[in-house]
């Protein structure tokens, strides 16, 4: 078994902040600051949110192939980090410090913006999420190097979640602020992560595969792929969905906008703490129960939040510790997962297609997330939801509040349960990466 040294663990998960931070931030914040400040229409800034995301579908595939067929001396993945971090941190902070725009204008200045951004993201993060099946074939060991990527990725959401709000306000100049803050901070994560990677073991000896059409066949081949695909998109798009809608809970259920920084913090405090209790519940359930308890956890605590207009912000908040206790699971074992099913297709197949698998992977994750948004943005818009800017601001009809309740509570619960029932036809278990590895071996 290859341990992957504690320095080469550190310096490999403070590359998450970068994962944590663009996901989070835009998925928190931007549908709000188009409807609240740049008065753009809930539906078209869903929409915009949306269609730069779905674009990775095609750039994320690309830059796995790329990162499969790279030979250098930094190894096949880390020469495209730096790649991300020259473009990533400044397309971000140019999507909050434009021209004084709103409406259509500002939302397609925001979209441009977003999608050279999403385009510096995937040559970071597909790279990023292959490099833990190289670093060693262990099944548990994979998880135990990711609860240090989880723990970080938590500090992450938490920055996010409770700085960027704060930072952010309801202002121009406020949102302004921000994306400089969090540009400077995307930039400094994704430079350690190469620099923290550069000693780290790689195990991935085997040959990548000579074609994207052979790549991409391969993936829809992988049963165990395709069904861990399935039911992380589902997970996913169902905790952005509740992503998108959290500052309009806040703001229209719970009374208070500064109620998104604490619940966000309930929501990231299970991810600090409950991380070495997922490892052993994956190894004690195996990681498919260990994830379906994770799914029930959260989905429980999404429907439990309906209620919240008859208790109050106290219960709003310990209800969404249940749903972080569930996320915590999620996000760990999810990561787990697809490290296990890149070794898998290695030890079969003997070609290395990790990149390839990573990038379809992260392309389906980002479209799904932004989905979420456009989600929530419909359901806003269904509810009847009116757009303004901090110089005009509107009194929601009761029709919309009602809309930004049940967009937050019981359509992720629903998306979430999905999920679920997909998690019980997924069979790489330990006992099957065993059999596979004594085999090859």
């Amino acid at each position: 078994m290859v341990t992957v040294p504690t320095r080469v663990r550190l310096g490999y998960a403070v590359g998450s902040f970068c994962t944590a931070n663009f996901t989070t931030i835009p998925g928190l914040l931007l549908l709000i600051y188009m409807t609240n400040v740049l008065a753009v229409d809930p539906l078209l800034a869903g929409v915009v949110v949306f269609l730069p995301k779905a674009w990775d579908l095609v750039a994320n595939t690309l830059v796995g192939q790329w990162s499969d067929r790279t030979v250098s001396r930094w190894g096949p993945r880390r020469p495209w980090l730096l790649g991300g971090a020259a473009i990533l941190p400044i397309a971000f902070v140019v999507m909050f410090i434009g021209p004084p725009l709103t409406g259509v204008p500002a939302a397609l200045f925001v979209g441009a913006a977003f999608l050279v951004a999403a385009s510096g993201y995937a040559l970071y993060e597909v790279p990023y999420k292959a490099m833990p099946a190289e670093m060693t074939h262990d099944y548990h060991e994979r998880t135990s190097l990711l609860q240090w990527r989880m723990i970080f990725i938590a500090i992450g959401i938490g920055m996010s979640g409770i700085l960027a709000p704060i930072l952010a306000g309801d202002t121009v100049e406020g949102y302004r602020l921000m994306g400089l803050v969090f540009g400077v901070i995307l930039l400094l994560a994704m430079l350690a992560s190469f620099f923290g990677t550069a000693n780290a073991p790689y195990t991935g000896q085997a040959e990548p595969e000579a074609s994207l059409k052979a790549q991409l066949r391969a993936a829809r081949t992988s049963k165990p792929f395709m069904w861990l695909l399935g039911l992380s998109s589902a997970q996913t798009l169902g905790a952005y969905v509740m992503l998108a809608g959290a500052p309009y809970f806040a703001a229209y259920t719970v009374g208070s906008t500064g109620a998104t920084t604490t619940l966000f913090a309930a929501l990231v405090g299970p991810m600090l703490v409950t991380m070495p209790l997922w490892v052993w519940l994956a190894k004690k359930l195996d990681k498919r129960g260990a994830m379906i308890l994770s799914g029930v956890l959260f989905m429980t605590g999404a429907v439990a939040a309906v209620a919240t207009p008859l208790f109050g912000p106290l219960y709003a908040h310990l209800v969404i510790v249940v749903v972080g206790v569930g996320y915590a699971g999620l996000q760990l074992l999810q990561f787990s997962m697809l490290a296990d099913v890149i070794a898998y297709d290695g030890m079969v197949s003997g070609k290395r297609r990790g990149g390839v698998f990573t990038g379809l992977w992260t392309a389906v994750e980002s479209a799904v997330a932004a989905f979420g948004a456009t989600i929530y943005g419909a359901t806003l818009a269904i509810g009847g939801f009116r757009e303004s800017d901090p110089a005009n601001p509107v009194t929601q009809p009761q029709s919309a509040e009602f809309a930004v309740l049940i967009g937050i509570t019981v359509v992720p619960a629903a998306i979430i349960l999905l999920g679920v029932l997909m998690t019980f036809k997924y069979d790489l278990t330990s006992a099957k990466m065993s059999q596979v590895s004594h085999d090859v071996t």
